[in-house]
């Protein structure tokens, strides 16, 4: 079993911005694979598939971004999901713009969600798909930059990245992580 958790904030007036494409990746793997995000519980919306022989699901935690990790903690509770199959669509500041960083492992960064993730878990050797969202100008907030939208230049740029880090999840699925970092890291 797999699960597939995409960060981002609940609530329509986060729709679209930088801080939520990992709910954007898990719209479209769900599109993708007819799979409705609609079964509610583990302080998330989350919808199931069999990808190949693998039951995966599509997890969008609701508990808002700094407390992912209460939405992550109950599922691997729960189904007693080895954390190696855990995976974790992530938005990141410090890579270029629509570039993807899949990891097996590794630290939070400045990242809010995946601290709360790591420090619930104990444990950060799971693996996540980063994608750059672009760096804030000298002296804007961080909140303010990753809470904003993407112009429609940028969206361009996004819409691409998205479906590829869609299509690295696949792969990691199907094919495992070092599949997908070869494929899809740049």
């Amino acid at each position: 079993m797999y699960v597939v958790v995409g960060l981002g904030n609940p609530g329509s007036k986060y729709d679209g911005t930088r801080h939520n494409v990992g709910f954007d990746v898990i719209d479209i793997l769900a599109n993708r694979h007819n799979v409705k995000i609609n079964k509610i519980k583990f302080k998330s919306v989350y919808g199931e598939v069999n990808l190949g022989n693998e039951k995966v699901m599509f997890v969008k935690p609701q508990t808002f971004m700094n407390r992912s990790g209460e939405s992550v903690l109950e599922i691997s509770n729960f189904f007693k999901v080895p954390v190696e199959n855990i995976i974790v669509i992530v938005d990141d500041i410090d890579i270029g713009l629509g570039a993807l960083r899949i990891r097996s492992k590794g630290s939070a960064g400045s990242h809010n969600g995946m601290k709360s993730i790591i420090y619930l878990l104990q444990k950060d050797n799971f693996p996540r798909v980063k994608i750059g969202v672009g760096k804030p100008e000298v002296g804007r907030d961080l909140a303010d930059f990753v809470l904003g939208r993407f112009n429609k230049e940028e969206q361009i740029i996004m819409d691409e990245a998205l479906n590829k880090a869609a299509d690295s999840i696949e792969c990691l699925i199907k094919e495992g992580i070092d599949s997908s970092m070869n494929k899809y890291n740049g």
